[in-house]
């Protein structure tokens, strides 16, 4: 496939602080590519020296096979962009706000298009509505629809389900399909990482570098490791004990414990010993793959150990 985005060295500072640390990675035509990472990671950033709303320090950015920052209106005029924070006009309709966007980008004939929006985000009964009385989902969905009105050839998402209720959540999900199967280049960031598994590439980033990049199958394959997932009595205790008495990784999810193994069935009997040993009732115990999230733990761990 043919590369739509190259990105080769790129490098942020603000003051002391590094925010994007030597980035290089390419995204093909047609993929949903996500950038993942905790907040302070510098995603937001990455996306804003994208888009041309930031001058990297170092470094080069192409889209469409033109430098960013030579050709920024030309490539301005086919991308569209969706803020992390709500950025529309409160005292606009919904309607309203999507004309505004549209006679930004020119798009003259637009009733057509915005219809076809409307309805391909559900807010065709909510179009008099103003926006600043809708929901956090549907603000989301109206932001989105107005980064689409001049039907751009990449879409750049800066974290857009984050606060948003899960219905609304996996409606946001349904659209991005759609768009995809229009042969629309999404990029994403986010900081769920169950989200980053419907990507079709990933990257994993942390304090400004990327740590692991590739499909989510292949993330979860480079570490050969498995994961043990077990609910017991005194679940604290459990993970204190493991931590300090094996060399396993050992994370805490609610109620339950995961402990990242190399052999589920030899690994698992010296768990046990050890629990019983200490007067911890194992309820459940089975034999998951590891999560992209297992993954993101372990590697920031590791990078933390080498910068040491």
């Amino acid at each position: 496939m043919k590369q739509i985005i190259k990105i080769e060295n790129l490098r942020k500072k603000f003051g002391d602080i590094i925010a994007v640390d030597d980035i290089s990675f390419n995204v093909e035509i047609g993929q949903m590519f996500g950038f993942v990472g905790p907040d302070g990671a510098g995603k937001s950033t990455t996306i804003k020296i994208l888009c041309g709303l930031l001058s990297p320090d170092e470094g080069t950015v192409n889209i469409f096979g033109m430098d960013i920052f030579s050709n920024k209106k030309k490539i301005q005029n086919n991308i569209g962009y969706l803020s992390q924070k709500f950025t529309l006009y409160g005292d606009l309709t919904v309607d309203e706000n999507i004309e505004f966007f549209a006679k930004i980008h020119g798009v003259k004939d637009y009733e057509t298009r915005r219809n076809e929006l409307l309805q391909f985000t559900r807010l065709s009964e909510f179009r008099d509505r103003l926006a600043d009385n809708l929901s956090g989902g549907m603000k989301q969905k109206l932001a989105l629809a107005c980064s689409l009105i001049h039907k751009p050839k990449i879409i750049f998402l800066d974290e857009p389900t984050t606060g948003v209720d899960p219905v609304s959540r996996r409606d946001f999900w349904k659209i991005l399909a759609n768009l995809l199967r229009e042969g629309v280049t999404i990029f994403m960031s986010t900081p769920y990482l169950d989200e980053a598994e419907r990507c079709n590439y990933v990257a994993l980033m942390n304090k400004g570098k990327i740590i692991s990049i590739d499909t989510p199958a292949k993330i979860k394959q480079s570490t050969n490791k498995t994961v043990i997932k077990i609910v017991c009595s005194n679940i604290k205790k459990a993970v204190n004990i493991l931590s300090k008495q094996t060399d396993f990784e050992v994370q805490l999810f609610g109620d339950s414990l995961d402990v990242i193994v190399d052999n589920y069935k030899n690994d698992y009997v010296k768990i046990e010993k050890i629990l019983n040993e200490n007067s911890i009732d194992v309820t459940t115990q089975r034999n998951i793959p590891l999560s992209l999230e297992n993954v993101f733990i372990i590697k920031v761990k590791e990078e933390s150990k080498q910068a040491v």
